[in-house]
């Protein structure tokens, strides 16, 4: 080759080395939208909360237009359908991942790993997250290739940080904030022995210091938070307008802090169908409805001068299932993993019909696991709470992974005796309906809403006898329960006397000892009569 052509081909050649390090990255097709902008920055914040391994499409009959709802896969096509369109797109999530059979045999690695598949930037710990005790959280987190955040969060009697604090993320020289807390009121929905080895504080104190530690370096703040009111677990609850929560706690800690531009929460499951401006601060507060049925959607325009929100507009997207297509991966690691545990999806009984569980009433669900328990244990009466029941039992085949999905935790059936007197206090508690309708077994209440709180309890009888506050009752309650757990005080200081094994193996046993000729029935009701006036 001539001289003159060889280095003609080597300017050729650096020419186009030159190009490819000056050319934008495009392997990440879902961040091809993410083009530099000049003047005003337009910012997509996408957020879940809640989702609480609900990982499959649910009917959806509580809408006109919708037929089936959610589903982890079709979920991810929605965020990455957004992500083609939109400039400047993060996701996060305020916490409550784990909790459902795939996690519970997985011990939450499931949850971090189709989170991690779904590209998530960061996540605040929920309650949920202390399912199976404080060190198997710590540990799990390691999985996450996103932060896992926490400010509040120390190891017990330190002040070591039992997670991450907060976070900046950057994407195309657009630089987002982002803060992690728990409220205090989330631990009373823990087992207490398994959050017993960390402290949980002050919310506005350590979220502040993280605030002030990034303000100064970023475009925006997003805090995500998991407190206030607990969510009731019931699958309507979003029409159901006497189970809407508030989100005070939300609305009162965004008034209290300085430099928190956008509030992202979970915990109540409080939708909000857009955004609300806190009238002091300015910052914007979302949450969804939970379990993956909603995608929370959030854009902000900044100022190109000041730097400032200068317009936003926000929505929660139900996730039609009908019109999103599961995305393929995540429905490929969902299968990997379901294969990995083939004796979840054994048949192990049958159900008469289908079996609902409500959240303020009584219920198919709670009553028969209530009777199960009772009978199980041999006690005068049973009591349930009734955030613990997560799923309704199907009609007909009923497999393993069903049972554990309607009672996905780890705690046990305990017995502990009681006087009357404590069984009032614990039904007073029950009838302020914040933790929902406690469940019962072997006696009858009869309530009024319309009275004040912790003086609604009419009568309490045993086959229509008064219970007496001299009286003692043998007791069986999980341990959540025994423990104090829920806001039920009354047992704190009361010892528990004999475990006899978790309540979901108590339940699946009953099931399988049922045969494939008797069909579990739902119990007759009436066991817990509201008073009503006209």
């Amino acid at each position: 080759m001539p001289q003159r052509n060889f280095a003609k081909l080597l300017v050729l050649i650096f020419s186009l080395f030159s190009l490819a390090a000056c050319s934008p990255k495009t392997t990440d097709a879902k961040r091809n939208k993410d083009a530099p902008l000049n003047g005003d920055k337009v910012i997509t914040l996408l957020f879940t909360n809640d989702v609480e391994s609900a990982y499959d499409p649910i009917p959806a009959f509580w809408l006109d237009d919708v037929e089936s709802i959610g589903g982890i896969a079709e979920l991810t096509t929605l965020i990455n359908d957004i992500r083609h369109k939109q400039p400047n797109v993060f996701l996060f999530d305020a916490g409550d991942i784990f909790t459902g059979s795939l996690a519970k045999e997985t011990n939450g690695a499931l949850a971090f790993d189709l989170m991690t598949l779904m590209d998530y930037d960061a996540m605040a710990i929920g309650n949920h997250e202390f399912e199976y005790g404080a060190d198997v959280l710590a540990w799990q987190k390691n999985r996450a290739p996103f932060p896992v955040l926490a400010a509040n969060i120390f190891y017990q009697g330190t002040d070591h940080p039992f997670a991450q604090a907060y976070t900046i993320v950057e994407r195309n020289g657009v630089r987002i904030g982002v803060v992690g807390i728990m409220g205090r009121d989330a631990v009373s929905a823990i087992i207490p022995s398994f959050v017993a080895a960390v402290d949980v504080r002050d919310e506005a104190v350590t979220a502040q210091r993280a605030i002030d530690a990034i303000r100064g370096e970023v475009d925006v703040v997003v805090l995500l938070t998991h407190q206030g009111k607990t969510a009731p677990m019931q699958t309507d609850a979003e029409s159901d307008p006497r189970l809407q929560r508030d989100i005070d706690a939300d609305i009162t800690l965004s008034g209290t802090l300085h430099g928190v531009d956008v509030h992202f929460a979970g915990h109540a499951d409080a939708g909000t169908p857009e955004p609300l401006v806190h009238p002091k601060t300015g910052t914007l507060i979302m949450q969804t409805y939970g379990q993956a049925t909603h995608l929370g959607f959030l854009q902000l325009t900044l100022d190109g001068t000041t730097g400032k929100v200068k317009s936003h507009t926000g929505k929660l997207i139900p996730v039609n299932a009908q019109q999103y297509k599961p995305n393929k991966l995540i429905a490929a690691r969902l299968t990997e993993y379901r294969k990995r545990f083939p004796e979840l999806y054994n048949t192990v009984g049958y159900s008469s019909k289908y079996m609902s569980r409500r959240y303020i009433e009584e219920s198919d669900v709670g009553n028969l696991f209530a009777d199960i328990m009772r009978a199980t244990a041999g006690t005068d009466i049973a009591l349930l709470h009734a955030g613990s029941l997560r799923k309704d039992i199907p009609e007909g085949a009923v497999n393993r992974a069903d049972l554990l999905d309607v009672y996905p935790f780890i705690d046990t059936v305990d017995t502990l005796q009681i006087t009357g007197a404590q069984l009032r206090e614990v039904l007073e508690q029950s009838l302020t309906l914040e933790r929902g309708l406690l469940q019962i077994s072997g006696f009858e209440i009869s309530y009024d809403l319309s009275k004040p709180e912790f003086a609604r309890l009419v009568s309490m009888t045993r086959g229509g006898v008064n219970i007496r506050p001299s009286d003692t009752l043998s007791v069986a309650a999980p341990s959540f329960l025994a423990e104090g757990g829920d806001l039920y005080t009354t047992f704190s200081g009361i010892k528990a006397e004999a475990d006899f094994g978790l309540v979901s193996t108590v339940i699946i046993d009953y099931f399988a000892k049922s045969g494939t000729s008797n069909r579990v029935p739902p119990p007759p009701k009436g066991r817990q009569t509201e008073i009503k006036h006209n």
